[in-house]
């Protein structure tokens, strides 16, 4: 036995020990994957585990998270600080040895994975990143950028939506330094996959633009490596085809029954004898050193590469002083654009957003960004960043398609790349697709900012597919996700401060209608999530709150209660105000008045945590029909003198 195999083996009984030892988990893929992610660790993978963060490093996510059983023992054997106690801890409760790979938490985990088809996206991101870098900084006989992106996917991620978004993408933008590794194993928890997908993978990715490497010997290790350098030579995006057997060496390999089965003690046992392996969690010497010959060869890689930065240095002062700029990023003060936001007053929030944007692009060259489709729509452009393709790395307007999940969790990847700042677009009733790629970015705190535009039902004729209406609750749901809902410039100013404190992600909902000019607002004040618009010298008798454009509506509602003390309270950020110390929640909320009253183009029940059980909420209460903005807009209850019997009305009762 060679030591390739020999190691082969300690990686299977180390990772079959893991999850058995956790009593959960996903034996089948981690074992059937193995020989692949071992090649890719041993001959390929350019990595140092003394710096994790090095630049040039390459990339590597895991789609097939649930295999991170496998991951965390390669991670251990080649260096990373994961130890053997960490696998005997996989799955416990606080253990850096997580059921899913997780972001910040393991040493040398690049993006949290889980959800299917997710890290796929993930890792065009990265590779869309690469590209834009090594334009912007390599220089004839200095590709100081030029690392690999590698991906292990399973056929559970190939079927999801979003890594067929993202690898079409990847496909027409020719990302050639992006290696798709397919575990292609033809069985799912369902059984074969047969009972679900008949079709010609290597077709398909022919047809988007992909070269395709196809390995009937999955499980061999030489095999697996042979083919990931013939991948590394492509000029176009490849997909390594592994035809793989799912949970090898056990006896229930080949079927779905291993697929989140975790071995019992006596399966473990004569799981290693046909291994030869009879220690339990033991890594032997002569295997260890082999690995960490790897990590040696990465650590060396990176002294060459500082050594060759230092030349690129002295060669190409000018391009060197950018690349350190791009580092050192400068603080944004946003604060300074306040004073000339009365020129954007009348405007819609999409149009100020379009000014704030290119101001922050022209000072910032770390925004990129795009929309799915509707740039003229949502006004979500760098105006003079000019188009990114496979032909123009230099640009910083990707242009997404109508394939808006992937958009989301592509952006996850650029962020995650290095010190980007990535945005992207489409309208608000459509941010639904992306769910879970925001839901992924806040969970990894990523700076990404979100633009939704036609925020509410005022955009009227395009009917109640297009009227948002549950879609901010559902945003503001999502923990960690910074929700600005704008009323005007100042208050669009303080949610890009929120946005850039690097906090987590920013989702801005903004107005295709021109919104009237508010007296009161405030940017120092908007940076709390919540504050009073319009007060009184004494207790209010009503405190009515509002969001976005609803805010005009209440001071207009303000106006028609003359007979009682009412205080107005925009609020452009819930989360963020809920954040505030109880003090100021309290002066803002003024709990002694008779009655409060929320006013929101929308059905979220969250704001009853402010206007209490006895409150007046003025909602959307059902889908509206197609007609002019302002039409629907009344009909469904959006009438000041209306809204201002029913607060009579309430207070009399």
């Amino acid at each position: 036995m060679n030591i390739a195999e020999k190691t082969l083996n300690y990686v299977k009984s180390i990772t079959a020990q893991s999850i058995s030892n956790a009593g959960s988990g996903h034996t089948g893929a981690a074992l059937g994957a193995s020989s692949i992610l071992l090649a890719l660790f041993k001959d390929h993978y350019n990595f140092d585990v003394s710096d994790t963060d090095f630049l040039n490093r390459d990339r590597f996510v895991l789609s097939a998270g649930h295999a991170c059983g496998l991951y965390y023992t390669l991670l251990s054997l080649f260096g990373f600080d994961v130890n053997i106690q960490d696998l005997r801890e996989l799955r416990k409760y606080g253990s850096r040895t997580p059921g899913h790979p997780e972001y910040k938490l393991t040493d040398g985990v690049e993006v949290s994975t889980g959800p299917l088809g997710q890290g796929v996206a993930n890792a065009v991101g990265m590779a869309i990143a690469e590209t834009m870098m090594a334009e912007r900084f390599n220089s004839v006989g200095f590709p100081i950028m030029n690392n690999y992106t590698y991906c292990l996917a399973g056929d559970g991620d190939l079927m999801e939506g979003v890594s067929l978004e993202a690898c079409s993408l990847a496909g027409n933008l020719n990302l050639k330094k992006l290696i798709l590794m397919y575990d292609s194993n033809d069985v799912t928890i369902d059984g074969n996959l047969s009972l679900a997908n008949r079709e010609n993978v290597a077709k398909k990715f022919k047809a988007m633009g992909w070269n395709v490497i196809r390995v009937k010997k999955g499980n061999d290790f030489k095999s697996c490596s042979h083919a990931i350098a013939r991948a590394k030579k492509s000029d176009k995006p490849v997909i390594i085809i592994f035809k793989t057997t799912i949970g090898i060496g056990t006896d229930k390999e080949g079927t779905s029954a291993i697929h989140g089965m975790a071995l019992n003690s006596e399966q473990i046992k004569v799981f290693n004898e046909k291994l030869g392996v009879h220690e339990s969690f033991y890594v032997p010497n002569d295997v260890r050193d082999w690995c960490m010959a790897s990590a040696r060869r990465g650590k060396l890689n990176h002294e060459t590469w500082n050594q060759e930065l230092a030349v690129y240095s002295n060669s190409n002062p000018e391009l060197y002083k950018q690349f350190l700029q791009y580092f050192d990023r400068k603080k944004f003060e946003v604060e300074k654009l306040e004073k000339n936001v009365y020129k954007l007053e009348g405007l819609s929030t999409r149009d100020v957003n379009n000014v704030v944007l290119n101001e922050l692009a022209d000072k910032l060259s770390q925004v990129v960004g795009g929309t799915a489709d509707v740039a003229p729509s949502t006004r979500a452009f760098i105006e003079n960043g000019s188009n990114y393709s496979a032909g123009n790395r230099r640009g910083r307007n990707i242009h997404f398609g109508v394939r808006e999940h992937a958009m989301g969790a592509i952006c996850n990847g650029i962020a995650l790349y290095e010190d980007y700042i990535p945005f992207c677009s489409t309208f608000l009733a459509f941010s639904n697709y992306m769910l879970p790629a925001i839901r992924m970015s806040a969970l990894m705190k990523l700076g990404v900012m979100y633009f939704f535009t036609h925020d509410s039902i005022l955009i009227g004729q395009d009917g109640p597919s297009h009227q948002p209406i549950e879609q901010l609750a559902t945003l503001r749901s999502i923990i960690g996700l910074n929700v600005f809902r704008p009323c005007d410039a100042k208050e669009l100013l303080a949610g890009y401060h929120v946005a850039l404190s690097k906090t987590g992600p920013t989702a801005f909902c903004l107005t295709r209608q021109n919104v009237p000019y508010v007296e009161g607002t405030s940017y120092k004040d908007a940076s709390n999530g919540a504050y009073i618009v319009k007060g009184t010298n004494k207790d209010a008798d009503v405190v009515i709150m509002a969001s976005g454009s609803e805010v005009p509506l209440a001071l207009e509602v303000a106006n028609e209660l003359k007979s009682l003390s009412v205080s107005v309270v925009s609020v452009p950020s819930m989360n963020i105000f809920d954040k505030q110390p109880s003090a100021y929640k309290a002066k803002v909320l003024q709990n002694n008045a008779k009655l409060h009253v929320a006013i929101e183009a929308s059905n979220d029940c969250a704001w009853y945590k402010y206007i209490g059980r006895d409150g007046l909420f003025i909602g959307v209460e059902g889908y509206q029909k197609s007609g002019k903005g302002d039409i629907v807009y009344t009909k469904a209850g959006f009438n000041a003198k209306e809204i201002a019997r029913k607060i009579l009305k309430q207070i009399q009762n």
